[in-house]
């Protein structure tokens, strides 16, 4: 059995004894401090993960508990010259395996992975979500333009590709991409709150992606024009209803994921002249609603988020898959044809838009190997509609 160790008056499973990150423990005090915190209190630079203790100069408190790694320009033999690496790895090699990402059981602190390169005064922020267990020894990557892209903001965000591989499975995320944050010393306390705001609400990948994007004007991110939480403004939702989502749905007590999309589908739904009910399903393994229209046809509704990242030719593409497929079942990953009426794809990750796009399941692609199956990946072009009521 594993022991626990003491960071910060805190037991943690996985304390790693480090060596040579004394510069990386001094370049976060220097963002900290850059960014308007004060360092009320700091972990020692010989174990990790760190912990520190900030008060920011808009009088807020924020435990932040960090996993630092090593970011640099890295040329190495057969791969691209314009890589920059960073590499997950803390204590000895007999130790490379996976370790569970620690976090606050209160909700209080704020977990961050974070790659830091201290002499460009860079750094790399990684979902801890998706990197937990971490996978000891793997490595990640920036392309130069994506780090030149962060500018006189000195903020980008982008998503990559993740695949399963020899340190994993399956992929991490449930859509296949993950979002990656570039920033600079001065924007270290924005980052801070972005994660915290993201841990609290579980945001899956393509959610977390469009809150960091309007992370990049920092006015928006410390939310100095409006009185509400970022959030508020960037879901178009109070607060009362974004709590009110988490707390009504058994499959968001973890993450709110698709709840956002679900919640604004359900109301203009309501809303609408020609729709006479709508009810929510609230049972794993089953889609989101039940809709009848004023002229008696009955719909069953799968809600889905776009992509950000649209096909070569601006279509919109939209993920239509389960999360993962039951053992010795490769099919069961994909939905039948019949598992449903509509999908329903809610367009904000692409557009930043509220609106959503309506097609008959039975006008999607089928699987290339599975044919009652519907493909994983479907375009949502001009053949969908924007009001239920066009449905043939």
């Amino acid at each position: 059995m594993k022991s626990t160790e003491t960071i910060a008056g805190r037991d943690y499973f996985d304390v790693f004894p480090v060596s040579g990150r004394l510069d990386l423990h001094l370049e976060i005090i220097r963002a900290i401090e850059e960014s308007g915190g004060r360092v009320l209190y700091s972990s020692t630079h010989t174990k990790a993960p760190f912990y520190f203790g900030v008060l920011t100069d808009r009088d807020e408190r924020l435990g932040l508990l960090i996993y630092p790694s090593r970011f640099k320009k890295h040329e190495t033999k057969n791969r691209p010259s314009d890589e920059n690496r960073g590499q997950l790895r803390f204590g000895g090699e007999d130790r490379w395996n996976v370790a569970p990402v620690a976090y606050d059981v209160a909700a209080v602190d704020t977990t961050l992975i974070l790659g830091i390169d201290p002499d460009r005064h860079i750094f790399i922020g990684l979902d801890p979500r998706l990197w937990d267990p971490l996978p000891l020894g793997i490595s990640y990557y920036a392309k130069d333009s994506e780090l030149e892209a962060m500018g006189p903001e000195g903020w980008n965000t982008w998503e990559k590709d993740n695949h399963a591989g020899t340190k994993r499975d399956n992929r991490r995320s449930e859509s296949g991409l993950e979002a990656i944050v570039a920033f600079r010393p001065s924007r270290f306390l924005d980052y801070a709150r972005l994660e915290s705001r993201a841990t609290d609400l579980g945001l899956d990948s393509s959610l977390r992606f469009s809150a960091a994007k309007s992370y990049r004007d920092a006015s928006h991110a410390i939310g100095a024009k409006s009185p509400n939480h970022v959030l508020e403004n960037e879901f178009d939702l109070n607060s009362h209803e974004i709590l009110e989502i988490i707390a009504g749905r058994s499959r968001l007590s973890v993450a709110v994921r698709g709840g956002v999309a679900e919640h604004h589908l359900e109301r203009q739904l309501k809303s609408h002249p020609q729709v006479e009910s709508v009810a929510r399903r609230d049972r794993d393994a089953e889609p989101d609603l039940d809709v009848v229209l004023k002229d008696g046809r009955k719909f069953v509704i799968e809600c889905k988020n776009v992509s950000p990242v649209r096909y070569a030719d601006g279509t919109i593409k939209v993920e239509v898959q389960k999360t993962r497929a039951s053992k010795n079942d490769p099919a069961s990953r994909y939905y039948r044809t019949t598992e449903f009426d509509v999908v329903a794809a809610c367009l904000f990750s692409a557009t930043r838009k509220w609106e959503f796009r309506f097609a008959a399941s039975a006008s999607l692609l089928t699987h290339r190997e599975y044919a009652d199956r519907l493909a994983p990946m479907q375009r949502v072009d001009g053949n969908w509609v924007s009001s239920i009521a066009d449905l043939p």
